[in-house]
Parts: C-alpha cells; structure tokens; sequence
C-alpha cells in the first residue's frame, strides 16, 4: 500500500496522469474529427487531381497530333519558293526532292512513327521507309479504305484509328495511320483540287502510353481515347467497343479537338475510396498505437534515458571535434552507468593510445630515414677510396691531388647532417666532383652530359645525395661492362613536379630484371642486390609521399633510364623539412 502511496506522490506519477488527461483526451478528439475533415478534403482533392490530369492529358494528345498534322504538311515546303506549284515527278521526287529522302525525313522526326509511305497519284507506285525489321507486304496495304477517309475531305489531315498491321509479315503490331493528300497548290482554288500524291505514315499507339502511366490507375480503371464516332485509338483494356454508361464508374473525360474526340477515364468507385478508408483506417490504429506506446514506455524511458544520454551525447560531441578531455559523471550502476564508465575508459585509452602511435611513427620515420642515408654513406665511402687507391697504384700523377680535393668536397657534402634537401645546383655540383674521379680512375672513358629545361629553376630543392647512387648504378652495371659511354641527366618540370631523368647508353637489361626491379622497390620489406636504388626510391617515398620516387625502364643492348620524381620545392617548402 505504501508503495503505491509513494508512487501517487511522485511528481513524475502526477506529471504522467496530468499527460494522459490534458494531452491524449484532445488528441483523440482532435485525431477524430481532422481524419473526417481530411477524408472529404482527399475525395474532393483526389478528384480534383485526377480532372486536371485527364485534363493535361488531353491537351498533350491534341498537341502530339498537331505535330503530326505539321510533320504532313513538310510536302508543301518546296525547294523554289516562287513556284506555287507541287508535283511528283516520274524520277521519284517530291518538289525536287526525292521521295526516298523526303520519307526519311518524316520517319525520324519522332521516335513513335513506325513508317511512312507515299502513294504516287499518277501510276500509283508506293515509296517506303520503315523502322520495321518484318517484310513489307504492298498489296496488302489497306490504300482504299484510308482513301474513302481522305476523300471526304481531300484537304485535311485523316486519321485511321487502331489497326492491326497485316500489311507487314507476322507482325502482331496495332497501328494508328495519318494520312494527307499531296494537293497541287497552282489549281487549289478549283472546286476538284489536283491530288498528285498521298503520304500515310503509321504511329505507334505507345505515344499514349507516357501519357496514361502519369495517371497511376489501377487494374479496374479503364482509359478510352476514341474520335467522334466512338472508334477507339488507344485503351488500356481489350478493344472490344466502348459504353460511356456505368453505375460503378466515376467517368472523366476531356475533348480532344483535334481529333474530333476526348479522352474518357472510368475510375471505380470501390477502389478509389477503399483506399481512402484503408487510409483512415490506418491512421486510427496508428493514433491507439502511439497513445499506447506514448503512455506505457514514454515516462519510465523518458526518466531512466533523457538525462544520462543527453550528458552522454554532448561528451561524445566534443570527442568527434577532437577535444579528448571530455569525461561523464557515473550516476548509477545499471547499464547507462557502465556505458558512461565504459566511454571515459575509451577516451582515456583513445588518448593514451593516439600519443603513442603519434610519437612512435614519428620515430620510426626518423630511424628509417637515417638507416637509409647511414647505408648509403659508407658503402659511398668505400667506392670513392677505393677508385684512388687504384688510381694511385697505377699514375702516381699529380691528378692524384685533384682526386682529393674532389673527394674532399665530396665527404664535406656527404658528413654534413645538417640538412636532409638541397638546392638542385649543389647536387649537380656534388655529382661532377664525383664523375672526376670516375672520369680519371677509367681515363675517360665514360662521359657525364646534364641538360636542364628552360622551365627549371635550379634553385628548386631535392632530396640530398639521390643522383649520386643512381648515376653511380649507370657506370658500375651499365656502362663498365661495356667499356665506354655516357651517363646523361635531364631536368624537366611536369606541372607541379620535378622530373629529374638519369640514363646510359650501356648494356641495358632485358624485361624480366625490369620487372624484378619494380616488385622490389614496390615491396619495402623484399630485399634486393640494387641497395642503391632501393633505399633513394624508400627516401624520395617516406619524404615526399606515395606518388613519388623511381621508374626504372630498360632495353637490352640499348641502355637504361632511371626517372627520379619529386615535388617542387622552393627555399621555404625545403627549410620546413617535410620530409
């Protein structure tokens, strides 16, 4: 008993009863009378619509017609305009036109004419154009029938209502036929006027069918369009006659002037207004719906949920804004309490675990990058000191000196730690004290030629001692087995990147080293012999992105190409060190 005392005194108990009372009481109401309002407004309205869409229909039908009536009348545009005259000629030619021609024209002026013919008023030789892939029949052509129709008016346009094609072999095709006399225009004033030709052309009775699916009816609606005689051109149900007469039908129509005609639509009754009663009926179960659900779940849930989600959200909103501060207070022990526990546990762990990753990929970028300068260093080293013993061993000349002083530039440009991009000037610099001592050590026998476009800036920055090993690769495995040759570079600009070209005219290599090469420079983690080449590609890559680093491409006999690609970078761009 105290219990329900407690909840009777509860103000959320009193909030809830004062809910039901002052809000679903008037919904009901309310609810009731908007339905039947809003019953007899859809009625009215659904009516209304369905009116003016017969009524849109019609105009478009009467409009579609008059284009055919133009499309007819193309016979009379005769090439010389002063002659007032219209003929067809024994050549088969319409006013200096050919009636081959002429037909085409009038097929292809709109999708839904299926073919045209012209009935020559003189022998009475028939010229055809057609979309229809079945045989034309001539003779079975129903030309006397459609005559009667266009000589009861010999001016005017005729129109046959829907017949089958029987004209054409095996074909199961209904068809609307236009028909209009060619009338010489010099004797039109006579009371017999000169017919000199007819044009017919059929029109597919799927033109209606654009217009008829706009009005969405359904399977016991039925759609007329007939003329003045009740033939009918088009309907949706089998053409067996037609009765404007019907108890269960709302009839519609609307006239067609042009076809002397209207389009009558006869909507069922039952189906129209069952779905207005389904509607109804659907929204009333819909209301006891929602008030049930609203009364029984809406307080507990709107109590329990309201206050620890909304406190939950707006945490979770600043976290999805990158503030990772956000903490929740745990206000129970129920499963709202262990989800907000749950968060602040995530977004502590979220933060820990960003920091690290942060500061360990920054790391392991700065230790790949000196692995790979560190590999390149001494293995240079060696080379260099290697060629000036030799040299020494053989001349003991004084170029000996010179060689030092190279390679004393050299170890000065090489040691320096200090900066990771250089000016494209003191590469090339660096690069030519390099091929000295090679230009010596083999008595100049290879040859190093660098030519640089005129859109290049050779302030422009790339990736310190990239060239070297690259042109270092040319002479050991291209051109000393050869014997003699040349190295060339050449620097170019593609739009916002710096191509820079290192080849040899040495013994190449065939397709399948080609494409050895490539998978190991693709595949970090595949070693190869080619460290040279591996570890500027891993450089240019892990400085300067994805896109860029190496393409290697070679041909037997012929010589190897190496394109180093890097961004453009000016004095600034290299002095933040992005790579």
């Amino acid at each position: 008993m105290s219990r329900w005392k407690l909840q009777w005194n509860s103000v959320f108990f009193k909030f809830s009863a004062s809910f039901i009372v002052v809000g679903l009481i008037p919904l009901f109401a309310l609810s009731y009378f908007s339905v039947q309002t809003f019953t007899g407004h859809v009625e009215r309205y659904t009516e209304n619509n369905l009116r003016q869409m017969i009524m849109y229909m019609g105009f478009n039908i009467n409009a579609a017609f008059k284009e055919y009536n133009e499309t007819s009348k193309l016979m009379y545009r005769s090439q010389n305009d002063i002659d007032q005259s219209h003929q067809v000629d024994v050549l088969g030619q319409i006013n200096q036109i050919p009636v081959e021609a002429f037909l085409k024209t009038v097929l292809y002026s709109d999708p839904y004419i299926r073919s045209v013919y012209f009935v020559r008023a003189s022998d009475q030789q028939i010229f055809y154009q057609g979309k229809i892939n079945q045989a034309f029949l001539p003779d079975l052509l129903p030309l006397e029938q459609w005559m009667q129709v266009l000589n009861k008016e010999p001016k005017q346009l005729a129109i046959i209502p829907t017949h089958e094609e029987t004209y054409f072999m095996k074909s199961e095709k209904s068809v609307i036929t236009v028909g209009r006399n060619l009338i010489d225009t010099s004797g039109l004033l006579t009371n017999q006027p000169k017919v000199v030709g007819t044009l017919f052309f059929d029109i597919d009775p799927a033109i209606f069918d654009q217009f008829y699916k706009e009005l969405n009816l359904g399977e016991h609606d039925e759609i007329y369009i007939i003329n003045n005689a009740n033939e009918v051109f088009f309907s949706n149900t089998e053409l067996q006659g037609w009765s404007e007469t019907s108890n269960d039908m709302l009839v519609l129509s609307e006239e067609i002037p042009f076809l002397q005609g209207k389009v009558t639509v006869n909507v069922n009754k039952q189906s129209l207004y069952n779905q207005i009663g389904t509607t109804r009926d659907a929204v009333y179960i819909a209301i006891v719906i929602c008030s049930l659900v609203l009364i029984i779940m809406g307080g507990w849930f709107s109590r329990r949920l309201a206050g620890p989600i909304r406190a939950l959200t707006i945490q979770m909103t600043k976290v999805e804004s990158g503030n990772l501060a956000a903490n929740v207070k745990v206000r129970s022990n129920d499963e709202l309490g262990r989800l907000v526990h749950g968060f602040n546990r995530m977004v502590e762990r979220l933060k820990s675990f960003i920091d690290e990753v942060y500061v360990a990929e920054i790391k392991q970028k700065q230790a790949e990058l000196y692995a790979l300068k560190s590999q390149i260093r001494p293995h240079y080293l060696y080379n260099t000191l290697e060629v000036i013993r030799m040299n020494a061993i053989h001349h003991d000349a004084d170029e000996v000196g010179d060689m030092i002083l190279s390679l004393s530039k050299q170890l000065k440009y090489v040691i320096d730690y200090g900066e990771d991009w250089v000016p494209m000037h003191k590469e090339l610099q660096h690069l030519q004290d390099y091929f000295y001592i090679i230009d010596v050590r083999y008595e100049q026998r290879f040859e190093l030629k660098i030519d640089s476009m005129d859109n290049v800036n050779m302030n422009w920055h790339i990736l310190k001692l990239s060239l070297q090993p690259i042109v270092e690769n040319a002479i050991q495995h291209g051109l000393q087995p050869k014997g003699k040759g040349t190295v060339g570079i050449t620097i170019e600009r593609q739009e916002d990147q710096l191509l820079v070209t290192v080849f040899d005219d040495g013994i190449g290599m065939d397709a399948e080293t080609v494409e050895r090469l490539h998978r190991a420079l693709a595949d970090p983690a595949k070693p190869t012999k080619s460290v040279g080449l591996k570890n500027v590609h891993e450089r240019i890559r892990s400085a300067c992105g994805e896109e860029y680093g190496l393409a290697i491409s070679s041909r037997k006999h012929v010589g190897t190409s190496i394109q180093l690609r890097f961004p453009i970078k000016e004095d600034n761009d290299a002095a933040s060190n992005l790579g």
